[in-house]
């Protein structure tokens, strides 16, 4: 008796209707990403799917394999998809659990801003008075190193952006609660907003050195708590000092059109003006 063999059926093309539009001129990687999420998040591509191959994607989009590959990785960051050796990217099965971020695209004004401000209140109050409570001099070392690094770089008539964000990080570490700490991280640079709303165009240059050198003094007492082991202390000058800062930023809100970077090219992750 002669065996008949039988050919598997083949897989069917997938669906890159969705994807086949000339991407803009911002940053590719980023386009992908929120084009193949969009079509997930339509249901165009089912949980447990597997994607259109990296060529596929490549003539759909018009984009290099290097582009795709990237998005593919910040995909599988997401919890968006999961990658199989040698079978290629698929949807995941809970593609609709998306870890919580901040997209610096999605900060288009004060209102936005405001919000984020509003999220930190929320959660950096608490985590100096955690961080007072349960004090070390090794947790206490890198607040110090990071207040200083401010005063230094405001010295020599710099914004201290990043140096303003290792401060408030270090705090969260400090709290020695790895979810805060963690929650900070995810959040990231967006937590300072001036670089988001341009100070330079609402607030006169003295206006502004005397302003970050009032935003320095509040740093001061609150690492001056922290170092006192003062839960109270430190819990009411993060309070004073973020509530200065929303305060702030809801005047403008109340007096200035939407300003903001919008128009300006800004990279996947951004750093955010002090607060």
């Amino acid at each position: 008796m002669t065996r008949q063999i039988v050919s598997p059926a083949p897989r069917p093309a997938p669906d890159t209707r969705g994807l086949s539009r000339p991407l803009r001129a911002r940053n590719l990687t980023n386009e992908v990403v929120e084009r193949i999420a969009g079509q997930i998040r339509k249901g165009r591509f089912a949980p447990g799917a597997r994607l259109p191959t990296e060529q596929e994607l490549m003539t759909a989009m018009g984009v290099s394999r290097t582009v795709v590959r990237e998005a593919v990785a910040a995909l599988r960051a997401d919890g968006l998809v999961t990658t199989r050796q040698g079978s290629g990217a698929f949807v995941a099965g809970d593609s609709r659990r998306v870890p919580f971020r901040i997209d610096p695209e999605g900060l288009s004004s004060i209102g936005d801003v405001l919000e984020v401000m509003e999220l930190r209140l929320a959660i950096e109050v608490e985590a100096a008075a955690l961080a007072a409570a349960r004090i070390t001099p090794g947790r206490l070392t890198p607040i110090k190193r990071a207040l200083r690094s401010i005063e230094t770089v405001l010295a020599t008539g710099g914004g201290a952006v990043n140096e303003d964000f290792a401060f408030h990080r270090a705090i969260a570490q400090a709290s020695g609660n790895t979810r805060i700490a963690e929650l900070l991280e995810l959040l990231g640079h967006h937590i300072i907003p001036r670089q988001s709303v341009r100070m330079a165009l609402v607030t006169p240059a003295t206006a502004q050195r005397l302003y970050l050198t009032r935003i320095q003094e509040e740093h001061g007492r609150i690492f001056q708590a922290i170092c006192d082991a003062d839960p109270t202390e430190a819990r009411r000058a993060m309070r004073a000092h973020l509530t200065r800062s929303l305060s702030r930023y809801r005047r403008l809100a109340e007096h200035q059109p939407a300003t903001t970077d919008s128009a300006q090219p800004r990279a996947r992750q951004t750093a955010h003006g002090r607060t």
